[in-house]
Formats: C-alpha cells, structure tokens, sequence
C-alpha cells in the first residue's frame, strides 16, 4: 500500500499497467503552496503523458477507449484519446488542450508533443530538487528552443514542389500515415491526401481551406475502395427503383427555394376519376415547372 503520510497524492499502477493517482481523504487534505504544489502538478502532466507514451511512433500501440454510452474507440492517435478521457485536473486539461491544438495548426505529432511536454517536466523536477526557482528554468527552456529552432534552420532544406512534381509531398503523407489504422492502405491514402491537398490549395497564398475537403465513410468495402471524388458529392437514395443510377456529363440546377406545384393554403381533397383528369393535372403541374424555371 502507497504511503501518503508526506504526499498530496501518490503516481501508482494496477496489476494490468494501467496508471492512477492516489489522493488523500478530503478531511485530511491541505492546500499545497510553492514546491509542493507545482511538484503536483507536474505529476499530474506525467501520469497524461505516461498514458498516451506506449501509443508514439510507428510501432505505437493502440488504445482501446469505451465511452459512456458504450461506443468502443480504438486509435492510437493522441488528441483522440486525450479528448475521449474524463481529465478533471486542470493541469491535465493543459496537456489536452495542447495536444488539441497541434490537430488543429498542423494535424500530426499530437502524441509527441504531449510526451515531449512530459519529458521537459520530468527534467523539471529534477531542477527543482536541485534549488532552481521555476522562473530561472522556465527562462532556460526559451532559451533552449531558440537554440533548438536556430539549429533546425541551419540545418534545414527548402523542398520544392508542383502539381506535377509532388513526389516530396507523397513521401510526407507516407511518414504521417505510417502510424494510423489505414496504414495497410498507406500509399493509396497518401496518394488520395496529396491530390485532394493540391485540387483545392491556394498556391499564391501558400493556404489549403481544409473545409472544401470532405470525407464522407460508407459501410461496407474495404479501405483499398477508397477513391477521390474531384468535385460534390451528394448522399440522396433513389426516390424511385427505376431511376438511372448512372447519367453521365449532366446538367446540374442548385435551387435555393422550394420547388414544388403550388397548393391551395386551405385543407383540400382531390379526386381523379380518369385518365383525362390525371393527364390535366400533369400538365398543369409542368406548366407551372416551367413557369418557376423562367423565374
């Protein structure tokens, strides 16, 4: 059993691997101040970094998360399963934030920056127990990533790329893939990823509006059935079994009013006894088509 006598709370493991922290009773609790407080704190950023640690890189495992309701997840992308879980510290919440916000800039490496930020603080703790105040390393870590990115610039390479010459960008999407569940299927989706990128960039601006791509999942198939649509896809059923289900170089009208016959504003009831009434009421109903077509 963990000894909490000196401790707010205690990092501990189960007999599966699985990870939780042991606090102390409420009544015995006291408001922790200066080093203490920000040792807690920290381990509390471990413990969300430990957890997502095992899921990094291409050999990653993934995890299986069940929600409330019972719908079963299973990925190994980071701001996937820091999103799904039920953080409460609010140190904690910093990581998932962090993690949600590299998804959002840049779209990979939201495992590695949460298990990056876990390893700066596992230093810092090591730095505190040394008698660094926490501003002095703070100020160390800017300075080191000013280094760092000064390094990476000198030592970095400017890759070209066109429409035509997009073998450097496909190498990119093959990396980012590598480590997700379609990586079976890797070149196929770095190739769908890499095209779809560059149908709707904006080269002059050097900017992708990621919201004219869509990707829209259909049951059944497999993962090599994926294919590119260059253009809208609509998702309608056949109101009818003997519609076409292919018609070729079609002329397509975007409506943005309702369009239907005209139908009187009472209550009504309409009886057709006749071949002759039904064919009336056709042409009427075309007529009126028409009509709203040359509005």
């Amino acid at each position: 059993m963990a000894d909490l006598s000196n401790h707010e709370a205690v990092y501990a493991t189960d007999e599966y691997g699985r990870p939780f922290i042991i606090l102390r009773e409420q009544g015995k609790k006291t408001r922790s101040h200066g080093i203490e407080a920000i040792k807690s704190h920290i381990l509390a950023a471990r413990t969300v970094a430990n957890i997502v640690r095992t899921s990094l890189g291409p050999r990653g495992l993934d995890k299986i998360l069940i929600s409330p309701d019972g719908e079963i997840t299973v990925t190994n992308d980071g701001a996937t399963i820091l999103g799904q879980m039920e953080v409460e510290h609010q140190i904690a919440k910093l990581l998932v934030q962090l993690s949600k916000s590299q998804d959002d800039e840049i779209g990979d490496g939201t495992t590695g920056v949460v298990v990056l930020a876990g390893a700066l603080l596992e230093q810092s703790q090591e730095l505190l127990d040394r008698g660094l105040h926490p501003m002095r390393i703070a100020d160390g870590f800017e300075r080191a990533c000013s280094v760092a990115v000064d390094h990476l610039d000198s030592i970095s390479d400017r890759v070209e790329y066109t429409n035509d010459n997009k073998q450097n960008l496909f190498k990119a999407a093959m990396t980012s893939l590598g480590s997700k569940i379609v990586s079976k299927a890797q070149e196929k989706f770095a190739e769908i990823a890499v095209d779809a990128v560059l149908t709707v960039a904006d080269m002059e601006r050097r900017d992708v509006p990621f919201d004219l791509i869509k990707v829209d999942g259909k049951v059944g198939g497999s993962l090599e059935d994926t294919k590119l649509i260059k253009g809208v896809l609509l998702d309608k059923d056949m109101s009818h079994p003997q519609m076409p289900r292919t018609v070729r170089d079609a002329k397509l009208a975007i409506l943005t009013c309702p369009f239907e016959p005209p139908r009187p504003k009472t209550k009504h009831k309409l009886d057709i006894t006749s071949v002759e009434e039904f064919n009336k009421l056709k042409d009427y109903e075309k007529e009126k088509f028409a009509d709203m077509i040359k509005m």
